[in-house]
């Protein structure tokens, strides 16, 4: 994958053993042999509480793997999202793994330890909308979930920070912009009915079919995605080193399959190739 040479620069520092390199989160990583990561409660399948109140999901996934190949225990915690996004963590959670897009703006505060796998958005309707194109949704009522590159891409503002991306092109014109502070909200907004709230949801393919398959009576607009996304796991912009330890991870799990694997089991398909 083209982007990881670019953001992990550096990696191959860590041919060497993990202490001659070791900084102040990896430290605290390796000498407690636990790992916080930070990461959502609410948005299936990337991550959710399931029915026995575990977190569970793809994210979870990844984030245990990550663990796993590290030698040491995970926990999760669960900040707002732009607590999550915003850096300045102090120490609180080693890593995010929260489906985060590397954009310009969150490579001032947060860094990213590498792409782990790729997002198309997609455009959302209630089943009774006729809207057919994205033309026809112009000065429609469209929900987004807040402080995501959803509402950046709606407002026109958004600005992925990974070389070689094509650029963004905004087919829609929005009446008004609703947003909401769970990735799910909106959905429940829109099932209402079309129209009742929202006319349309713009949102990652995989949660749009995470919600058709549990029933809400919504589908996606054909004639293309909306934008599509890198994905990266992020941590707080104090060391280096760890920042390059846990990109090798990722870029070994992509090399041997394990991140195909996992989008296919949570997603039904691979959305770890660029």
């Amino acid at each position: 994958m083209r982007y990881f040479g670019l953001i992990l620069t550096g990696a191959a520092l860590l041919a060497a053993p993990i202490g001659a390199f070791a900084g102040e989160t990896l430290d605290r990583v390796m000498d407690k042999k636990a790992m916080v990561v930070a990461t959502n409660s609410s948005w299936p399948p990337q991550s959710f509480l399931d029915d026995n109140n575990e977190m569970v999901g793809f994210d979870i996934d990844v984030s245990k793997e990550i663990a796993k190949r590290l030698g040491v225990e995970v926990s999760f915690q669960t900040p707002d999202w732009a607590t999550l996004t915003g850096g300045r963590w102090q120490g609180r959670y080693d890593l995010g793994v929260g489906s985060v897009t590397p954009t310009k703006a969150r490579a001032q505060v947060i860094d990213f330890a590498g792409i782990y796998y790729y997002s198309p958005y997609v455009y959302v309707v209630h089943k009774d909308s006729a809207a057919k194109t994205v033309a026809d949704l112009k000065g429609k009522v469209i929900g987004v979930e807040t402080a995501t590159t959803s509402e950046d891409f709606v407002r026109h503002q958004l600005e992925i920070d990974a070389p070689g991306l094509p650029p963004i092109e905004y087919n829609l014109e929005p009446g008004e912009i609703r947003t909401f502070a769970d990735s799910m909200l909106p959905f429940d907004d829109l099932r209402l009915g079309d129209g009742v709230r929202l006319d349309a949801v713009i949102a990652p393919e995989q949660t749009a079919k995470n919600a058709i398959k549990n029933g809400y009576p919504l589908r996606i607009l054909e004639g293309g995605y909306a934008f599509r996304e890198p994905l990266v796991v992020i941590d707080e912009k104090v060391d280096p080193e760890w920042t390059a330890k846990v990109g090798s991870l990722i870029a070994d799990m992509k090399t041997n399959g394990t991140l195909a694997a996992l989008t296919t089991k949570w997603y039904g398909k691979d959305y770890s190739a660029d």
